[in-house]
């Protein structure tokens, strides 16, 4: 295998026209640069340099290698530069996952920041398994990912950011007995038949748990794990729901959405990134956009319709 350093020595030797000047060039003695030169020479199995007066000139073997020198020399300084622009931050790609109801509301800003500061950098997005949202950053396949934080998960090998806190809020149709109240204690609900907007996991988690520490365990007599369709069965009369604000930004017309109390149930939103990955810029100004997006559009109230 030819030696890159001893390459090099030879496209100086080349390039400048004689052992001294390529020496000068170098840092190093004559000497040295003769020595490297005879032992490309042995590697290569043929000569390089003739003699020309004073100088030298390369072989057709030589001139070979000298323009294949440069361009290793080429290679290695878009590499450097690659590899400097990488670690700026301005190159790169990011694995990002996310659920659903987080894209628009803090994931689509957060991006179009990135994208404005550092356009050369491509994002990865997809949405999380919603089953386990944090098992692709704890095995490596994702940089970041935005969830929903499970009771005592912080994941092996990763860093925990919140976001914000997402309370849920009571849905009911129409004309229901509790529609015209301003807030609405939890056990009040107990009653009543429920339309399920949750898959289990750590969304449905704070609803159970609210329910049974007030004293009951909803009656789920329909199940939907998309946000408007379960506005629509409540609408149509079918049972309420407890749904989070961010699930509520698409308000169906045919329903009231009224804050609970006693308790009320919040789903944590984090973004969970491999610690890992932290030493790349682009990733700490993702995590720096969501949370300017989570403090400057928290989950909006509820309103009468």
């Amino acid at each position: 295998m030819l030696d890159v350093r001893r390459l090099q020595v030879l496209r100086a030797v080349v390039t400048s026209g004689t052992v001294t000047a390529a020496a000068a060039h170098l840092g190093y003695t004559p000497s040295a640069v003769s020595q490297q030169v005879a032992a490309l020479e042995k590697q290569a199995g043929t000569e390089l340099l003739e003699r020309v007066g004073r100088g030298v000139r390369p072989t057709p073997a030589g001139l070979l290698l000298t323009e294949h020198a440069a361009l290793i020399s080429s290679a290695v300084a878009q590499a450097e530069s690659a590899l400097a622009d990488l670690r700026a931050g301005r190159i790169g790609t990011l694995s990002v996952r996310y659920f659903a109801t987080a894209g628009s509301t803090l994931v689509a800003p957060a991006l179009a920041r990135l994208r404005a500061e550092h356009p050369g950098v491509r994002v990865d997005l997809e949405l999380a398994d919603p089953h386990d949202p944090f098992q692709e950053v704890a095995r490596g396949r994702a940089d970041l990912a935005v969830v929903v934080q499970a009771r005592g998960r912080a994941g092996d090998g990763s860093r925990l950011v919140h976001l914000l806190d997402d309370p849920y809020a009571a849905v009911l149709p129409l004309g229901h007995p509790l529609a015209d109240r301003e807030v609405i204690d939890l056990h009040e609900l107990a009653g009543e038949q429920w339309v399920g907007s949750e898959p289990p996991g750590p969304c449905l988690e704070p609803v159970i748990d609210s329910c049974a520490a007030a004293g009951f365990s909803p009656d789920f007599v329909i199940r939907s794990e998309d946000y408007a369709t379960a506005q629509g069965f409540v609408a149509a009369g079918l049972g309420v729901g407890l749904m989070p604000r961010l699930g509520l930004r698409g308000r169906h017309p045919g329903v009231v959405v009224r804050p609970v109390r006693n308790p009320e149930p919040i789903r944590v939103i984090s973004a969970v990134a491999r610690e890992t990955a932290l030493d790349q810029p682009a990733l700490r100004l993702l995590l720096s956009a969501l949370r300017d997006a989570a403090a400057t559009d928290p989950p909006t109230g509820p309103a009468a319709h």
